[in-house]
């Protein structure tokens, strides 16, 4: 419910709060298995917030800790949206209110980029090189990232295949 609270900026601007309750504070995860749930919520519909929450709830405690984490993530959410819907049609042409609202968006934009700088350090270059061409594929030439996801775990499997490693079904 800590990270539920939390809701500005959607479930990209939750990442690093989730990141360092369940890697830092409370070590339940470390960092690459927390890399790996990630991808993996990121590969499955729904948001990536609740995708990565039940993971993790999942990964600790079985169904329970999946139902645990997704009611945690989902029910803080639901009653901020709740008191912002009631009370929102009253002050949404009050300046303070306005100017609050611009003074938060940088500060979403940096939750959301923070993760991003996160997640590269100890990457090698190349992997970032193909982070960014990955982005731009998508952002500047339209490319479904479906298209892009799929083509990624293909050639991950084929250098794994290459390289000699056993590739587990």
């Amino acid at each position: 419910m800590k990270i539920g609270v939390f809701t500005f900026g959607g479930g990209y601007a939750m990442i690093p709060i989730i990141q360092r309750e369940v890697i830092t504070h409370r070590g339940w995860i470390g960092e690459q298995e927390f890399l790996d749930l990630l991808t993996l919520a990121q590969s499955a519909p729904g948001p990536i917030s609740l995708n990565t929450a039940v993971f993790v709830g999942y990964k600790m405690y079985g169904y329970r800790g999946a139902l645990t984490s997704l009611t945690g993530v989902v029910l803080p959410s639901f009653v901020i949206m709740l008191l912002i819907a009631v009370f929102f049609a009253q002050v949404r042409h009050n300046a303070v209110i306005d100017a609050a609202f611009k003074g938060i968006r940088p500060v979403v934009v940096a939750l959301m980029f923070a993760p991003i700088i996160g997640f590269t350090k100890g990457l090698r270059g190349y992997i970032v090189a193909i982070a960014a061409a990955t982005a731009l594929a998508i952002w500047h030439f339209g490319i479904s990232p479906v298209y892009l996801l799929f083509t990624g775990g293909v050639i991950g499997v084929l250098i794994a295949a290459c390289r000699g490693k056993e590739v587990q079904r």
